[in-house]
This record gives structure tokens, C-alpha cells and sequence, in this order.
């Protein structure tokens, strides 16, 4: 029987750095495997993806906390594209959602289910780029697993119109599926797989997956939810990065605890580094 996932409104979810004995207490004395989203989570949101650079500050963070213990990114970008973004070659990378995942000893991981999509995704690629090009502030950007559509730069005005063409894609094109994001949409090859599950399949590739390690998620976004729902199943710990004002547009979370930002997220990065 399938376990309903907790969740709470972010408000109600512990402070990190200031429940940070809590956090201790949680990790009961097991190492912490670290997993880390990237736009949101280790550097701001910015209106186009090209500009969110780590600064040099978060890279010395991610990389000292690297040298000590298990580090994976896990993005929604281009596992190359992120690669490049974070500058440190020894960490384990899981691009597009983890549909792509190296890691520095295994080399990329051939992932059961997950095949070439690259005609799917042209297709979606060609039919958004006819739609979406015409509304003022809609991106396209597309990755090797999925492509996504960016309308945080759309006036609400055009929003219904940006709508439809995505309503017109998913009716059209089968084998397709639609995941929300912030001021996005990815759309995705419809195969049962998620960060969370990436995730698990981490664990038991980089030899995780025993009592002596505590998984953590860091992440801000809706599909970093799927990866706090696995942990919840795992004995691992969610860390959501979003104000507590998010509650006051009903947003609930999976996560254990939060922080404001990413400066905040580096904060706590430091305190689990040993």
C-alpha cells in the first residue's frame, strides 16, 4: 500500500539554520548525502536561464563541502549546460530532471526506460517555437529531454494566448507529459521519472543507500517535490528554499524544513560541512 505523502503549508515547515538542532537530531548521527537543484536553490531566479551564474562564493561553498562529504547536482538544466554553470568536475551531475546522470567514476548512467527522445522533442520544439515566438517575453529553450517554455517575462494579457499553445501541443502530440515550474513549463517524454526517482537510483549507484547516510534534497521548485516525497520514504531530510510568505498563495511542501534563499542555503551548507 502506497504511503500518501506529508505536507504542510511552508510556513509550518522548521527554519533550517534556526532549527538546525532539530535538523541534527534528524540526521541521528548518519552522514549527510547531498543532493542540490540549481536555479533557485544555488543562485537566484533570474528572468532568462543564461544569467543565473553560481558566484564564485557558492562554488567555494559547494566545492569545500565536496572535498568532506557525497555531493550530486540534480537540475532541471542540461546536465552539460550545468556541468559548465558549477565549474567542479568531481561532483556527480543529473541534468533534465535526471533523465541524464554522470557520475565522475561511472561515467553517464544508462537509465532503464529512458531512450532517445530526440525526435519527440523536435517536433515539440518546432510546434512551440510557432506558437511562442510571436508573444512578446515567451523563451523557448530547449534540452535533450525535454523542452521548456518560459512565460516569466509574458504579460498577463498574452498569458491565455501562451496558454493554448501549450493546450494545442499536449492535444496534438502524444506521448507527452507537463510538469510546472516556476514561470515555466517543461514539457517531457511521458516515462515514469522524476528527480525523486533519480534520487533513489543515486543512492544505490554511489553506494548510499545504507543506514549509515542521511539523503537531503535541497530545492525551491515543483519538481523538486518529487524528490522530497522519495526522501520521505527513505529516512532522508527535504529542504525547501522559499519564504514563509509562499503560504499566503497556498503552497504546501513535502519538504522538512526551508530557508529563505540561496545566500541562506550556503549558510546551512556550511554548517554541514565538516
Amino acid at each position: 500500500m502506497t504511503t500518501e505523502p506529508r505536507l504542510r503549508p511552508v510556513r509550518d515547515l522548521p527554519h533550517a539554520l534556526e532549527a538546525f538542532d532539530t535538523l541534527e537530531a534528524a540526521l541521528n548521527g548518519r552522514e549527510p548525502a547531498i543532493f542540490l537543484d540549481y536555479d533557485g536553490t544555488l543562485t537566484p531566479i533570474v528572468s532568462r536561464p543564461e544569467d543565473a551564474i553560481l558566484s564564485a562564493e557558492g562554488r567555494a561553498v559547494v566545492d569545500t563541502l565536496a572535498r568532506k562529504r557525497p555531493v550530486a547536482v540534480v537540475s532541471g538544466r542540461d546536465r552539460p549546460d550545468v556541468e559548465t554553470l558549477v565549474g567542479i568536475d568531481t561532483l556527480t551531475f543529473a541534468g533534465s530532471h535526471g533523465f541524464d546522470i554522470r557520475t565522475p567514476t561511472d561515467g553517464v548512467l544508462a537509465l532503464e526506460g529512458v531512450g532517445d527522445y530526440t525526435a519527440l522533442m523536435d517536433e515539440v520544439e518546432s510546434r512551440l517555437k510557432v506558437g511562442l515566438d510571436p508573444i512578446p517575453g515567451a523563451l523557448v529553450e530547449r534540452k535533450k529531454f525535454s523542452v521548456a517554455a518560459h512565460y516569466r517575462l509574458v504579460s498577463d494579457e498574452e498569458y491565455p494566448v501562451f496558454r493554448s499553445v501549450l493546450d494545442r501541443l499536449m492535444g496534438a502530440v502524444s506521448g507527452l507529459k507537463e510538469k510546472p515550474g516556476k514561470k515555466v513549463f517543461e514539457i517531457q517524454p511521458a516515462i515514469d521519472w522524476d528527480k525523486g526517482k533519480a534520487v533513489a537510483t543515486l543512492l544505490g549507484t554511489l553506494g548510499l543507500d545504507d543506514p549509515g547516510h542521511a539523503p537531503m534534497f535541497f530545492g525551491d521548485d515543483v519538481t523538486d517535490e518529487d524528490a522530497f516525497k522519495a526522501l520521505q520514504g527513505m529516512n532522508g531530510i527535504g529542504v525547501l528554499t522559499a519564504p514563509a510568505s509562499d503560504s499566503d498563495q497556498g503552497r504546501v511542501s513535502a519538504a522538512d524544513f526551508r530557508v529563505d534563499d540561496p545566500d541562506q542555503v550556503l549558510d546551512l551548507l556550511r554548517r554541514l560541512t565538516p
